[in-house]
C-alpha cells in the first residue's frame, strides 16, 4: 500500500542483524502457522497459533493495533487480497488463504506473507495453484533482481516482466497494493512497486531495507474494501494470492531477512549468492 513518501532510512549492519533476529522469529511463526492450516480450522485459530509463537519467541505483533488492526495476522481468503480479518471463518478443502503477518524485536521490524491451499494437491485446483506458484516465482525474480539493480524501480520490472510472459493464462498485478521500506516501523518509504512504471524510484544503497510483496489475481483488477474498513476483495470474486518477504541491501550483498538461509535456495537458479550480514 502507498503510504506517502517520506525521507528514506538508512541502517546499520547491527540494525539490520536484529531486524534479522525478528525475521525469524516470523519465519517460524508463519512456517507453523501455515502447517496449522486444515479443513475446519478458522482463522481465529490461526491468528491464536502466530501470536502464541511470537509471544513465546519474546517478540511482539506490528499488526495487532496497527491503525486499529484487531489480530496479529491478516487471513485473506479466496477472493480476499490482503487485509483478511481473522475472526470465526471456517476453512473449507480447496480454499486459498493467505496468510501475512509481521515481528518486532528490539523496535525493529520484519513483514513476510505466504499463500497456501487449504487441504493439499488432492482438494487444489491446478489454476489456484499456478497463481499462488507464479506470484511467489514474481517476488524471488524481483529479490534477485535487487542484487543488480541500481533502482527500486528495477524490482517492479523484473516482477512485470515475468508476470506477464508467465505460460498459459496471465494473472494481472495489482497496482493500488505495493511493497514498501521496513526497519524502525513497519512500513516506510520508499514505495517498492510490483509492476513497470516510468518513475525509476530511489537507488538502491547500502542500508536500505525492503518489503517485496507481489499481489496476483485470477481476474478483473478492480477491489474494493468490505464494511469491516480493512478486508479488500475482488469485485468479480476472482481468487488473488500474496507473497512477501522482507529483504536488506548492505555492501556485500543481499539479505533476505525473513529466510531462514538468506534467501540462497531460491536464488540460486539466478546465480544470486545473498551475503550474511556477518
Amino acid at each position: 500500500m502507498a503510504f506517502g513518501q517520506q525521507r528514506i532510512e538508512y541502517k546499520t549492519i547491527d540494525q539490520m542483524r536484529i531486524m534479522h533476529r525478528s525475521g525469524l522469529i516470523l519465519d517460524d511463526a508463519l512456517n507453523q502457522t501455515i502447517a496449522a492450516v486444515a479443513p475446519g480450522v478458522t482463522t481465529g485459530e490461526l491468528d491464536a497459533i502466530f501470536a502464541s509463537l511470537l509471544k513465546k519467541a519474546g517478540a511482539t505483533s506490528n499488526f495487532l493495533g496497527y491503525h486499529g488492526f484487531p489480530a496479529s495476522i491478516c487471513t485473506s481468503v479466496n477472493e480476499e487480497v490482503v487485509h483478511g480479518i481473522p475472526g470465526t471463518r471456517v476453512l473449507k478443502a480447496g480454499d486459498l488463504i493467505s496468510i501475512d503477518g509481521g515481528a518486532i524485536v528490539e523496535g525493529w521490524h520484519s513483514d513476510s506473507a505466504r499463500t497456501t491451499i487449504v487441504g493439499g494437491p488432492a482438494t487444489e485446483d491446478p489454476e489456484d495453484r499456478r497463481l499462488s506458484d507464479v506470484t511467489e516465482e514474481s517476488m524471488w525474480r524481483g529479490i534477485a533482481a535487487m542484487a543488480g539493480a541500481k533502482y527500486v524501480g528495477d524490482i517492479g520490472d523484473s516482477i512485470d516482466e515475468y508476470v506477464t510472459s508467465a505460460p498459459g493464462k496471465e494473472f494481472g498485478i495489482l497496482e493500488d497494493y505495493v511493497g514498501h521500506g521496513i526497519g524502525s516501523a513497519m512500513h516506510m518509504a520508499p514505495d517498492v512497486l510490483n509492476y513497470s512504471s516510468k518513475h525509476r524510484g530511489p537507488k538502491l544503497k547500502p542500508g536500505m531495507c525492503l518489503a517485496l510483496e507481489p499481489m496476483l489475481v485470477r481476474g478483473g483488477l478492480a477491489t474494493e474494501t468490505l464494511a469491516d474498513d480493512w478486508t479488500v476483495v475482488t469485485v468479480d470474486k476472482a481468487r488473488a494470492a500474496h507473497w512477501e518477504h522482507s529483504v536488506a541491501v548492505h555492501a556485500k550483498g543481499i539479505w533476505v531477512l525473513t529466510a531462514a538461509d538468506g534467501g540462497a535456495e531460491r536464488l540460486a537458479p539466478w546465480d544470486v549468492v545473498p551475503v550474511p550480514l556477518g
